[in-house]
């Protein structure tokens, strides 16, 4: 095909603009009843995850720390929160399974299921949690993490329970907002793995079935 004979095809196509796709039928829109009231709209989040942002920032600049998120709830809020630190940075993941805990968080037993990629001797890490509770998840991973020798450890929480703290020595310096002892989903917290894409954050009906007491 010509170049001429390629752009009049292409001429009715905007390059920003795919096809319009009519979702299927009964598959959209479907209530959970569940998904209770909006606790914290996306403006409120999106303002302080940028708080979070440039204050991370300011207190790392010219160190490049590494971000690491435990997954799988934090992962939207490490997205926003690293859209939002205006300096160079790194990101990596783990992951954890907790056995023991109370419904709404907490663990007795914890143990690592994905680890690190990324070295982290001499560097800046910022752990990035979801949610703190009793602390004991957080308290696993930092002892873990301080065998590696990082420079400095300190986290972040989108969400924070201090009241119900069962150790003390946490290094959480930096705190989105502190909650009551409710189940919430969206913005990275799920329901039978489903609603983590809420851009809000709602409280769970847990009256409804499918919800813990």
């Amino acid at each position: 095909m010509t170049s001429s004979a390629w752009r009049s095809a292409t001429a009715s196509t905007s390059p920003l603009r795919g096809p319009q796709i009519e979702p299927p039928k009964g598959s959209t829109d479907r209530v959970d009843a569940r998904v209770g009231e909006v606790y914290l709209q996306a403006a409120e989040i999106r303002a302080r995850v940028e708080e979070l942002g440039l204050q991370l920032a300011a207190d790392y600049a010219g160190r490049e720390p590494i971000l690491v998120g435990t997954l799988k709830a934090s992962f939207v809020f490490l997205a926003d929160l690293s859209r939002a630190m205006p300096i160079v940075h790194g990101l990596d993941f783990v992951e954890l399974a907790g056995y023991g805990g109370a419904a709404t968080g907490g663990h007795t037993a914890i143990r690592l299921i994905k680890d690190l990629d990324a070295e982290i001797e001499h560097r800046d890490v910022i752990v990035v949690e979801d949610v703190v509770d009793t602390g004991l998840t957080l308290h696993y991973l930092a002892r873990t993490l301080q065998l590696r020798s990082p420079r400095t450890l300190a986290a972040v929480t989108f969400l924070d329970r201090p009241y119900r703290r069962l150790v003390d020595e946490l290094p959480v310096q930096y705190v989105g907002f502190t909650v009551p002892d409710e189940f919430f989903v969206g913005y990275g917290f799920d329901l039978d793995e489903s609603h983590r894409n809420l851009p809000d954050l709602h409280l769970v009906n847990t009256g409804e079935p499918g919800v813990p007491p």
